[in-house]
């Protein structure tokens, strides 16, 4: 039992840095709502508040994909509020969030693997390398790294995928390739109708540069 919860903080440690993606097309103005309620809640809001918070974006996000069932964007963000919610809970009910926000990843997927500019990439690559490995979870290093350099393939000047790989390569014990990627993210493009998402990102991409200088 003590494993499974050193484990499972794996996940509540981790799914709060969850990808703050690209921007919907005008068309979705639903989703650009759940985006920067998502940001707020990530950045600005205090720990103790945001497990309310996620849920109720959770219950609007599946509402979303009730109404678009077949556009892969609304069933991404689901899946981002998920794990945001499961990281900000625990909890045993985070297990099964994020292994709901991976189904709806590769449904997702399978309508258009490309959307958001290979967001389904970088989360799916995310989730891999935080949660735990079998016999509890789905996560995978191997495909952590397969999904997160398919997301650099789609977007390679990103500030998530870029982030995400960053991240992932330190954890493995590369802080000197993992400084490359990491630079790079902070060097990312600004994304004008997501800017409190860029800089909560950017000041996470600091503070994980700043950790390695310390370290190393």
């Amino acid at each position: 039992m003590q494993r499974f919860r050193s484990l499972l903080a794996l996940v509540v440690g981790g799914l709060l840095a969850a990808p703050a993606l690209a921007a919907p097309a005008p068309s979705m103005p639903d989703l650009l709502t759940i985006q920067h309620q998502w940001a707020h809640i990530s950045y600005e809001l205090p720990k103790k508040s945001q497990g309310a918070a996620f849920a109720s974006l959770e219950q609007q996000a599946a509402a979303l994909v009730s109404r678009q069932p077949h556009q892969a964007p609304p069933l991404i963000w689901q899946a981002i509020v998920l794990s945001s919610d499961a990281g900000a809970t625990g909890g045993l009910g985070a297990l099964s969030k994020v292994k709901h926000a991976k189904k709806l990843l590769e449904q997702a997927k399978r309508i258009n693997p490309k959307a958001l500019d290979g967001s389904i990439y970088t989360t799916l690559g995310s989730l891999y390398y935080q949660v735990p490995g079998w016999p509890i979870g789905f996560g995978s290093n191997d495909k952590a790294r397969q999904s997160l350099k398919k997301a650099l393939e789609i977007d390679p000047n990103g500030i998530d995928p870029n982030y995400f790989y960053g991240d992932f390569l330190f954890r493995q014990g590369h802080p000197q390739q993992a400084l490359i990627y990491l630079h790079r993210a902070l060097n990312a493009p600004a994304r004008p109708q997501r800017l409190l998402a860029d800089k909560g990102r950017r000041e996470q991409i600091r503070q994980l540069i700043a950790k390695i200088g310390q370290s190393h």
